[in-house]
């Protein structure tokens, strides 16, 4: 049964069940590319890589992200990974957050780019909290 013959009250069900997986594969595999290209650190984000340790932290982080996007994908896809990739979502976007504000906090106010970071990180990561609450 394909998702444009199920009824709408299932598709939807599913959409909010698992929106805040696909919001975090939207966003974090874009990241991951960029981190994992000095180029793209330097345009997108104006972050210059001057050494070589820089570009293994920036292309560790990168495949980390790309690691966590696999697992969010799996629980887009199996019913029965949906709440380990649900975990993953609030773990892995609060604790960004938290960094985040920590940063604003003692050092100030960062680019547009990482305030929209720190909205969206607090956003999915407290919708999959929620999510996780529910029946």
């Amino acid at each position: 049964m394909s998702i444009f013959t199920k009824p709408r009250h299932v598709v939807l069900n599913w959409w909010f069940r698992h929106v805040h997986l696909l919001l975090a594969v939207l966003i974090v595999v874009p990241t991951a590319i960029i981190y994992s290209s000095p180029y793209l650190l330097s345009t997108q984000l104006d972050v210059e890589i001057i050494t070589i340790d820089q570009a293994n932290q920036w292309k560790a982080t990168a495949l980390w992200y790309l690691a966590c996007s696999a697992v969010w994908i799996r629980g887009l896809i199996k019913a029965n990974s949906w709440r380990m990739a649900t975990q993953l979502t609030a773990f892995f976007m609060l604790t960004l957050a938290t960094g985040r504000l920590l940063s604003l906090a003692i050092d100030g106010i960062p680019s547009d780019a990482y305030l929209f970071a720190i909205v969206a990180e607090c956003f999915i990561g407290s919708y999959a909290v929620w999510q996780l609450r529910l029946p």
